[in-house]
Parts: C-alpha cells; structure tokens; sequence
C-alpha cells in the first residue's frame, strides 16, 4: 500500500522519502521565473534566493490536472503498489482534489493491461482523502495513513481511519505582513483580509492567528506581534498535547530557515512537552505554493486533536 500527497501539504522531504511517498507538485510562475513546487528542499530554496518579495502575490500557481495525475498513476503507482491512498489539502481551496476524482476514473479502468504487463496480477485500489485543511493541518492525517499502513491495517480501515483524522485536524497559521496576505488574496478573489484591516495591523503590529479546519478557514485571534503570536500558538499547542492528542505527531512549516523559528518564544516548551507525551514534531520548510499564498516568514502548525475552543 502506498501514499500520495499534493505539495500543498506541509511534510518535511526525509519523511516523503522514508516514506516511499508520491507528490503532486504544483507549477508556480512568479514574473518570469518558473518554479516547481513538489518539495524538493533545493527548489525550495532556490524560490527563496530569488527575493521576489511582495511580487509573488500575484503568482499563478496551478495544481495537478487530470491528465497529470493519470499520468503518475498509470506510468508508475499502479506498478508499484496494490492500493494508494491520496490524500489532498481542502477541496474547497484548490481543484487538486476533484482532479484526482476525476482522474480516477480512467485510472481504475485502464489499469489492467499495464500491471499485466509488469507481471502483476490482481486488482489496483485506489482511495481518494480530502484532509479538510491546508499546509502543516494536512501532516497530521497524512502521518497518520502511514503509521496504519505500517501496522497492516487494511485499505478500507485507513481510508475510514485518515478520514476520521482529517475531521479532528486544526490547522493554524501566523502571517508576518498582512498587506501581502491582503494583496495575494485580492488577486484570487478573497476579500476575506479588508484593506483597512491590513492596515491598522500593519500600524499596530497586530497579527492574526487563523485557523483551517473541516473544509473552512478564518479569524480565531490576533495578537500584538509575531513573536507574541508565536508564543501564544506553541502554549496553545502545549495544552493540547498535554490534554493528549489523536495522533502522536505535530507538525510545523516556516517559511524561512526552520532555525530562526527555532529560536522565536515558546518553541523550547513545546518541543519539551512533545518528548514528555512521547509525540514526534515533524518540522520543514514551508512549500512554495504556501509561501506565495501567505507571504515568507509565516508560520502553520497542525495537529489533531478532539473538539475544543481555542483561545487566543
């Protein structure tokens, strides 16, 4: 059984490559400058060298087609694997995940003759997972599908089981500059961030924490500052795992080097009640379709976790 992701999901590259896990990259094209995203820490940083700055809010990015994705499936996966499980971030905030529906379609009826021909005998599963988020709020179903498949799980109980995870995930995000987050937004359509928002955020130095989760994303606090909001987001984290989580990993995505938020407030507490609870933190830098989305230097952190109200 194996695993396939889009690179919208925040998941740091040496877990992609244990893993044995496929990626969907995602085409970004910043004035003339062509990027893929599918993770590649190397392309990652390249995107980062360029210093495009606040040019990239109006970046065109394009996920996966349909015919890309067959591609993947029927040139390699379906010779490799039994049964996939994709997972996708949010369908309501790209069209990645009704590409692979689609795509499936073809995939499960053309993909007789080419196991054949490689020997292979027996039926190719394949099992679609909207994760219901966005960024590091996808890491915690995409770790756990690979923990269910290490155990021997079945396709359809790691199917039920990343659906259920996907359900119980809290994504959240801390912007660094608000009038690019505006600005990107304004160029797909988002009036969510108002002008004059931005801008009394910007004079005040107020940072909102937003929050993705079961296919919707918004407001759920603002602070004075990001390293304050940094703060208030590893407490706000701490609590959680302590209160025990539903799966035993936490992730984070930074868009700059993961040091410098290494060193922001409250990061030494969190990984300190991570080691107590016995809970792995994957780290990494934050993709490019991420970066262009909500500005470099931002921060998301996802975990799930039961049914709460948080406050910040």
């Amino acid at each position: 059984m194996g695993v396939a992701i889009d690179a919208a999901c925040d998941v740091p590259h040496d877990f992609l490559e244990r893993n044995g896990i496929a990626m969907m990259p995602i085409a970004v094209k910043v004035d003339n400058q062509r990027f893929k995203d599918d993770r590649d820490p190397a392309e990652i940083q390249r995107f980062r060298d360029q210093k495009l700055g606040s040019r990239s809010h109006s970046a065109e990015t394009e996920a996966s087609s349909v015919e890309d994705v067959q591609t993947l499936f029927l040139d390699r996966l379906v010779k490799e694997y039994d049964c996939v499980i994709c997972l996708t971030i949010m369908a309501t905030r790209s069209p990645i995940h009704d590409n692979v529906i689609k795509a499936s379609f073809a995939i499960l009826k053309n993909y007789r003759p080419i196991r054949e021909a490689a020997g292979l005998s027996g039926p190719f599963l394949m099992r679609v997972v909207d994760t219901r988020n966005i960024f590091a709020g996808s890491a915690p179903a995409i770790a756990e599908t690979v923990r269910m498949i290490q155990t021997g799980r079945s396709p359809a109980e790691v199917r039920e089981r990343a659906a259920q995870i996907a359900d119980c995930s809290y994504g959240y995000m801390l912007p660094r500059d608000l009038n690019y987050l505006r600005s990107r937004a304004r160029s797909k359509g988002d009036r969510s961030v108002s002008f004059l928002s931005s801008m009394l955020g910007t004079a005040l130095d107020i940072k909102p924490i937003l929050r993705a989760h079961r296919g919707e994303t918004g407001p759920v606090g603002k602070v004075r500052g990001f390293e304050q909001g940094a703060l208030s987001l590893f407490e706000y984290a701490s609590r959680r795992v302590q209160a025990g989580l539903l799966v035993p990993s936490l992730s984070l995505s930074y868009g700059g080097d993961l040091d410098e938020m290494r060193n922001l407030p409250g990061y030494t507490g969190l990984v300190r009640a991570c080691g107590d609870a016995g809970v792995q933190i994957l780290e990494s830098p934050m993709g490019i379709t991420g970066m262009v989305n909500v500005g470099e230097g931002a921060m998301t952190l996802g975990l799930a976790s039961e049914d709460h109200v948080a406050e910040f």
